[in-house]
């Protein structure tokens, strides 16, 4: 094969991706002319083999496009890894600050209006008595103070909802610069597989087709004509004698088993004749 050998080595979550890539190549062999002959001389399961034998070879023939790959998707995965667990403390905390600022910006409007009604009622009733009592004035001061508090915390809520609009309306922008990653990542990956196919399983397929000397897929076994095996020689022409011009057989002939005897044997005086 002519292909650079310094090949890239492939992470192990990228060699499902290969053969997908190999599989697809195989299955769409047919609709390339260069790979016709897949079946013939080689079928798919040796020809897949072959090539997962070969993949760093195969992998080498897109390895810039694989380096650029490996490179963006890290770029993606390493700050979100190294500042995910101090993000997600920041979070609880940020979460925890938020939840007590929500219930004092709550809570401060509506206890102080509370208050400042009740004072400044009692404040002027008393102020309507003949002689005025004088803590009258005192409940009045006290009314405008919580007054005052009422629209403090009422100031501070609004700050509190203005400042969270503009939280999420900056959330939604890193998320949307996150989903252009993500685009870069997949589009790295699709430029890898489509070089990995055009310019290394492809033509590592055709090279392998084009092997002279390369035994066929299933080669057919030999099979004699007849039902006796072929052994090199043929069988001798045995027919029966007949008249001339008849369709009858002649006699056939008779075959006698050799008799066989046992030689007689006596004793020391008797020779056998």
């Amino acid at each position: 094969m002519h292909m650079n050998s310094s090949a890239p080595h492939l992470l192990a979550e990228d060699r499902p991706e290969f053969e997908r890539v190999l599989d697809e190549a195989l299955r769409t062999a047919h609709e390339r002319p260069e790979l016709t002959a897949v079946g013939q001389r080689l079928n798919t399961a040796q020809l897949r083999t072959m090539a997962l034998n070969a993949t760093a070879l195969i992998a080498a023939a897109a390895a810039a496009e694989y380096d650029h790959y490996v490179k963006v998707r890290e770029d993606v995965r390493t700050p979100a890894g190294r500042t995910g667990s101090v993000l997600a403390m920041g979070d609880a905390s940020e979460a925890a600050v938020a939840g007590a600022a929500a219930v004092v910006a709550v809570l401060t409007p509506v206890l102080a209006g509370t208050a400042a009604a009740i004072f400044l009622i009692v404040g002027y009733l008393l102020t309507m008595l003949t002689p005025e009592p004088e803590f009258a004035r005192a409940l009045l001061t006290a009314g405008w103070i919580f007054a005052a508090l009422t629209a403090a915390g009422i100031l501070v809520a609004a700050g509190g909802l203005l400042l969270t609009a503009l939280r999420n309306g900056s959330t939604a922008f890193s998320d949307g610069q996150g989903g252009e990653r993500s685009h870069e990542v997949e589009q790295a990956g699709a430029a890898w597989r489509h070089a990995l196919l055009e310019r290394g399983v492809v033509p590592f397929l055709r090279e392998a087709l084009a092997t002279p000397g390369t035994e066929p897929a299933d080669p057919a076994p030999r099979r004699p004509a007849g039902r006796i095996p072929d052994l090199g020689y043929s069988r001798p022409d045995y027919s029966s004698p007949g008249p001339q011009g008849g369709t009858e057989p002649g006699p056939r002939p008779s075959y006698s088993s050799p008799d066989f005897s046992s030689p007689d044997f006596g004793g020391p005086d008797h020779k056998p004749e």
